[in-house]
């Protein structure tokens, strides 16, 4: 299927396929081992034990390779469509690219510093990926707007912007409810110490996380006119 879509779709499509199943398999592994929880743990919790925390790893490194090259596509994709338009600066398309960058990093760094190995480390990473990530979808879906109508429709304006709001909505109170826990641990029960806070926050971490999903896809069809060539210059003395 990935194949037949015409342009670059194939990488976005590719990005929020494997993304998912990296969450959902992980996941899956980690309640069958008894390991966390069924009701909603941290995404986290669900890649810190083995076997699953080898399984995480490894598809979450490649979850931030393939988001940096959607970024990169898109940046690109920008800059070809800015050159007869002019909807956005050249800068502030770059800019909103190193911002995602940023959080494509601190997915790397999560999924290589796990939760209960280096928790400094990977607190850090997750806030990097999280925050630069709400603000990446966000100047997007500002970007989009000022490319309509030529470049973009406002149905998918309106669906960016959707997206983009409630992942902003669901990152303040993730960060607030996860400040509020007192200990570091993934085997979370109903009626313990700060459960509460965890259940929210893992809630809103959930939700942020597949807003981001479910972003890139709306990439899909912008990517079907868009190709990548490679030019070869032979020079001759």
């Amino acid at each position: 299927m990935l194949c037949c879509m015409p342009g670059v779709a194939f990488v976005p499509a590719l990005l929020v396929s494997w993304s998912s199943a990296a969450f959902i398999i992980s996941y899956v592994i980690a309640v069958l081992a008894g390991h966390v929880e069924p009701l909603v743990p941290y995404i986290s919790d669900t890649g810190t034990k083995p076997p699953e925390s080898g399984v995480f790893g490894f598809m979450i490194n490649i979850s931030a390779l393939l988001a940096a090259i959607t970024m990169y596509i898109r940046y690109l994709l920008i800059e070809k469509q800015n050159e007869t338009s002019r909807f956005v600066r050249s800068s502030c398309n770059m800019f909103t690219l190193c911002i995602g960058l940023m959080g494509c990093t601190g997915m790397g760094i999560v999924a290589t510093f796990q939760e209960l190995a280096v928790p400094s480390v990977h607190d850090i990473g997750a806030l990097v990926a999280f925050g630069s990530g709400v603000v990446y979808i966000t100047l997007q879906s500002i970007i989009s707007y000022k490319s309509c109508p030529r470049w973009n429709t406002y149905f998918v304006c309106h669906i960016r912007m959707a997206i983009s709001v409630i992942s902003c909505i669901a990152f303040i109170p993730m960060i607030v409810f996860a400040s509020k826990i007192s200990m570091t641990k993934i085997d979370w029960t109903p009626g313990e110490k700060d459960y509460t806070y965890h259940f929210m926050s893992a809630i809103c971490e959930w939700t942020v996380a597949f807003g981001f999903i479910f972003f890139f896809l709306t990439f899909i069809r912008d990517f079907q006119g868009f190709s990548l060539r490679i030019s070869t210059e032979i020079h001759e003395d």
